[in-house]
């Protein structure tokens, strides 16, 4: 892809958005109230508005490898906050995806001195995982990161200032389908 498409591509977005509302931009420049605030993976093939079909000032996004929640990541904490605290978000999502390449780095052990510190807070999640059976498949492991993050967030000190009594949803987003898959935080039995 060229970088002119880019240029190209905006314009027939700006061209549909305000033939369906001349007033679009307008409306968009007045301020937002998003319902949701997702934390999704940056993988470029899970663009959270894009994948939900939710128009644009709906969601306030946060974006990281492997959608983590650390009580160390300041620019998570930011975000968090003022999602509940300065927008008053109505829910919050934790968006993972099949075949992330955060997961299957950390679980593969691969080092990469640019990765390994934040690939640690994904291989601790994973090492949380009962293994008493046998080695969890890939999408067992995608999964269970959605259901750790879940509890992450319900335990993040900011949660428990400003959020309590938002709903946390887990939700995994299948590439090889397009099929978004609903996570119950209470359904360990993987």
């Amino acid at each position: 892809m060229e970088i002119r498409s880019l240029e190209v591509s905006h314009n027939q977005f700006m061209k549909k958005m305000k033939a369906e509302d001349p007033d679009f931009f307008k409306k968009l420049g007045e301020g937002q109230q998003p319902s949701f605030f997702v934390l999704s993976c940056c993988d470029s093939r899970t663009c959270p508005s894009t994948i939900t079909g939710m128009p644009l000032g709906e969601m306030f996004t946060h974006r990281n490898i492997a959608n983590q929640v650390t009580e160390e990541d300041d620019s998570f904490r930011a975000s968090l906050h003022y999602a509940l605290d300065v927008l008053g978000v109505n829910y919050i999502i934790i968006l993972g995806h099949t075949n992330c390449g955060g997961i299957l780095a950390a679980s593969s052990g691969v080092q990469h001195e640019s990765l390994d510190g934040w690939l640690k807070h994904v291989k601790a999640t994973l090492d949380e995982y009962d293994k008493s059976n046998e080695a969890p498949t890939p999408a067992e492991l995608e999964e269970h990161n959605v259901r750790q993050q879940i509890i992450n967030v319900k335990n993040h000190p900011v949660y428990q200032r400003k959020g309590e009594g938002v709903p946390v949803i887990g939700l995994l987003f299948h590439l090889d389908s397009g099929e978004l898959e609903w996570i119950d935080p209470d359904d360990n039995n993987l």
